[in-house]
């Protein structure tokens, strides 16, 4: 194992991070310039400021000393050492970009105790939250923190989006080979596959296209949804990254309908495979069409949609929505086919792209629509797409194999390829997607009994259910945000204990890389080198 070439890399990495925090700080330090110095958030950002400042100095200065220490390191980078940069990244990446929130805890005075975020494992339950898209969030609210902060806390989910790694590898072409293999640990979906020959073009031809979406919806938010600047890029930021993350407590449910429809459409675009736009753009269109995971894709999620909607609308009870009145209660509105569509599909989209926003508490709908959108957590976006989950084009393939083997019961005689589109699967790709969504099963199992367990022995006093151990598995282990139960769409993870939100922070990092780019390390051959 080529260690000393792995923390080059990392030191590399850890420099980018670094830059942007410095060019955060220059933005506060801007904004606090031209503000109003009396008032209330122009304050809060003098603490917010320094400790970005000082984040980025560390950052700097940890990266400069791997630099040093590693810098005659041999050139050979293997797939192993491709593993243990992306696995590394992704915890120590977060330990970094958790250190604004601990630093601004400590600058602002007010202690742990009084604090949004009182400890460092909630700030780095946060910071890991953001980098792997998943969105849940510790916070109870989110409106007290200072602007710098809340861009900090989109721009984690807008570079965890297509992933630090990619980005790294895109503007880093010293990489060479050793970039290929850390594109295919780091590109989500079963068979990352480049849209140009060369790997380094594939990330820079991925990065422009979400760019010019990013673009595109800052634009859509402003103009046609009228939201102002800030808020409009920090919402681009996390609806692109599928992640979720707000500046308001209400979610999108604290702006009007323009804006939710913006991000409807903006949350499907995400949940495309980019190397359809890319496809696009070269004129391919017959192909995007005929795409078979992105059919079945749109087909999930106006079924789920129908069904929800029909659901709401037969139950009859008023949707209760996540804004809050002035007397402190939740506005509700009533179940008319305008607002459960609107909010049905929000809801359905929400899920299965992983993005985790909420306009409507769909803790309250009845029993069906709550199922519909658990099943759409688990199955996700497309491959090649920002979104977490096991990916449409795994649920497609594990369906199809499983009609498949369901008539050789009866007709053992009958040999049948099994295609997706025009290209036929092998047993090896077969295996690959039902080993991957048993994992997945497994780590969440595994993942609620653990979270369960801990929460009755060491936080008794929080009268935890199953529904909310379960769907806190889910929830994180799919990169999703909010769950149901105790954190459901209204409420947040800062009540669970200490170690249940490290175990949350192991899930959402495996659920990023795909399961198996994490749990190679618990191998003793992955260190040896057999």
């Amino acid at each position: 194992m080529n260690f000393r070439l792995v923390f080059r890399y990392l030191g590399l990495l850890l420099a980018v991070l670094s830059g942007i925090l410095a060019a955060i700080w220059l933005w506060s330090a801007g904004w606090r310039m031209f503000g109003n110095p009396s008032s209330p958030l122009v304050i809060a950002e003098q603490h917010a400021g320094w400790s970005f400042l000082i984040c980025s100095l560390v950052g700097f200065l940890v990266s400069g000393s791997l630099w040093l220490w590693t810098r005659r390191s041999p050139p050979q980078f293997g797939r192993r050492e491709a593993l243990l940069l992306v696995g590394l990244s992704w915890i120590l990446g977060a330990a970094l970009a958790a250190l604004p929130f601990l630093f601004w805890s400590f600058f602002s005075g007010r202690g742990a105790s009084g604090h949004p975020f009182g400890s460092f494992i909630d700030c780095y339950f946060e910071s890991m939250s953001g980098l792997t898209t998943t969105g849940s969030t510790v916070l109870s609210n989110i409106e007290d923190l200072p602007r710098s902060i809340l861009l900090w806390r989109a721009m984690t989910q807008w570079l965890g989006g297509l992933g630090i790694v990619v980005l790294f590898v895109a503007v880093l072409p010293t990489l060479g080979v050793g970039g290929k293999k850390l594109f295919r640990v780091e590109a989500p979906g079963p068979d990352p596959e480049g849209v140009r020959p060369q790997i380094r073009e594939t990330a820079r031809v991925l990065w422009i296209i979400y760019l010019g979406l990013t673009l595109a919806e800052i634009l859509a938010l402003r103009i046609i949804g009228g939201m102002n600047w800030f808020d409009s890029v920090c919402h681009t930021f996390t609806t692109l990254s599928t992640g979720g993350f707000s500046t308001l407590n209400a979610s999108i449910g604290g702006y009007n309908t323009a804006v939710q429809i913006i991000v409807i459409v903006f949350m499907i675009a995400a949940g495309v495979n980019f190397a359809l736009y890319f496809a696009l753009l070269r004129r391919r269109v017959t192909g995007v069409y005929k795409d078979s995971e992105l059919r079945f894709y749109l087909f999930l999620i106006f079924f789920s949609t129908f069904i929800i909607v029909i659901t709401l609308m037969a139950a009859g009870n008023p949707i209760v929505l996540t804004r809050v009145t002035e007397t402190g209660a939740y506005e509700e509105v009533p179940a008319t086919f305008g607002n459960s569509l609107l909010h049905g599909m929000f809801g359905a989209l929400t899920a299965q792209t992983t993005t985790g926003y909420c306009t409507a508490d769909f803790n309250q709908w009845p029993f069906l629509a709550k199922a519909v959108m658990l099943t759409l957590m688990f199955a996700g976006g497309c491959a090649g797409s920002t979104g977490g989950g096991i990916k449409v084009i795994r649920v497609w393939v594990a369906i199809r194999v499983l009609i498949s083997e369901l008539e050789r019961v009866f007709r053992p005689q009958v040999v049948r390829p099994l295609k997706i589109g025009s290209a036929a699967l092998d047993s090896d790709m077969k295996l690959a997607t039902i080993t991957y969504v048993f994992g997945i099963v497994a780590l969440f199992a595994v993942g609620s009994v653990l979270i369960m367990t801990l929460e009755q022995w060491l936080n008794p006093a929080a009268g935890i259910d199953y529904t909310t151990a379960a769907t806190a598995s889910i929830a994180t282990l799919c990169n999703i945000g909010p769950g149901l139960g105790g954190v459901g769409a209204v409420e947040n993870y800062g009540w669970l204990c200490a170690e249940s939100k490290i175990i949350m922070c192991l899930l959402m990092a495996l659920g990023r890389l795909e399961v198996f780019a994490i749990i190679v390390f618990f191998s003793p051959r992955f260190w040896r080198g057999d």
